[in-house]
């Protein structure tokens, strides 16, 4: 019983993935608003334009 206790608890195969989506969360909350501005930027542009070729 200790024997698997102990490798339970050195067992940190686990803790890789945790990691991963941690840093996957953190580029995602960063990517996000820069993406908002891009589109808010952009639609003011198709919106100039399309006020252009009226």
């Amino acid at each position: 019983m200790n024997r698997i206790i102990s490798s339970f608890i050195s067992d940190d195969s686990g803790a890789t993935a945790i990691e991963y989506a941690l840093i996957v969360s953190l580029i995602a909350i960063a990517i996000i608003p820069a993406l908002t501005n891009l589109g808010k930027k952009l639609s003011s542009e198709f919106a100039e334009v399309g006020s252009a070729l009226k």
